[in-house]
């Protein structure tokens, strides 16, 4: 167990898990709090670092594999660092403690053989819905299936003389956000099937003006809602729908790497029973289990005695996988 309190939050990495917990105060940008508790599991991250900052310590920095969480999705690397949840600055004085969190998840991904290639599907659900985004023309609502944009008396005449707008999931090809910048607006866009004329943000029904003078405020309302939106659609890598619950969650997908160890999630989330699965090839756990899982760490420590030799992993990388390895013997 590795674990990292700071004034922005808590990072705590199980070995299969990381969980983001931001923190309460009021320094801490909005996004973090309304996002909430995020749990990042180990298939979907690609790395992890920590940057020193001088003086003023430094900043932990998760990265996640292209196409595993929604949110990151439609920010693509877009979202400042105060409000992104995947960054957690850090105090001079727990430098040593970043470190070893560094450590302990890079130790974890090489064990697991993470691979680095984007991913066919979501590993992280989307925010929870209903969700509500403000902007300087008007507002959008989405229930989870629907998205209702209504507008206000800044909107163009383009806008509010068509009247307001309700789209279904099904009408949709994509949305796009593009962030405020300073005095420059950014928009949410709802991208619809078949083609359709390029039209400015401000022109544009089917699409929010997010005023470039309350970016806390917008960006935590909008880009929330791209996510939700975009959790919902067909992945970009994939073309399937994603699964739901019965209360109409978005479940994360479980990794083919995994299916064979972690039982299907989406029954007991909707509330309905686990079915039981007989054992096969002796009892789960049993001596047989123990066999198997000793051949696996053997094998995995020659590989990585074979890394070490051609040169892929340094002296200090492979002591520490050797050590990570035969801690699990």
């Amino acid at each position: 167990m590795a674990e990292i309190l700071q004034r922005a939050g808590t990072w705590t990495f199980d070995g299969e898990h990381l969980r983001i917990v931001p923190g309460t105060e009021r320094q801490v940008h909005q996004l973090r709090k309304v996002l909430g508790e995020i749990v990042v599991p180990l298939a979907a991250m690609a790395g992890i670092a920590y940057e020193p900052g001088g003086r003023k310590g430094g900043r932990l920095r998760l990265r996640l594999r292209e196409g595993a969480d929604p949110l990151s999705q439609v920010a693509r690397g877009r979202l400042p660092d105060s409000s992104d949840p995947y960054q957690l600055p850090v105090e001079k004085d727990r430098t040593g403690v970043a470190e070893y969190v560094v450590e302990e998840v890079r130790t974890a991904l090489l064990l697991a053989e993470v691979p680095g290639t984007a991913c066919d599907r979501y590993l992280l659900p989307g925010p929870a819905v209903p969700l509500t985004a403000t902007g300087s023309d008007g507002t959008v609502t989405f229930d989870g299936e629907n998205l209702q944009l209504d507008w206000n008396w800044m909107a163009e005449e383009s806008k509010a003389s068509a009247g307001p707008r309700r789209l279904g999931l099904g009408d949709l090809e994509g949305v796009e956000w593009t962030p405020a910048l300073g005095w420059e607006n950014g928009s949410l866009r709802f991208r619809l099937r078949g083609d359709q004329p390029a039209l400015k943000p401000e022109h544009d029904p089917h699409c929010l003006v997010l005023w470039g003078v309350r970016q806390a405020r917008e960006t935590s309302g909008a880009v929330r809602l791209a996510a939700a939106v975009a959790a919902r659609l067909p992945h970009p890598h994939g073309g399937s729908r994603p699964a739901r619950a019965r209360d109409g969650r978005v479940l994360p997908e479980v990794p083919e790497a995994d299916a064979a160890q972690h039982p299907p999630e989406a029954a007991t989330a909707a509330g309905e029973p686990r079915a039981e699965t007989a054992p096969t090839g002796g009892d789960v756990g049993g001596p047989g289990a123990a066999g198997a899982d000793h051949d696996v760490l053997l094998r995995r420590l020659r590989e990585l005695g074979e890394l070490h030799r051609s040169g892929v992993l340094t002296d200090e990388e492979f002591a520490l996988a050797k050590k990570a390895v035969l801690d699990r013997l």
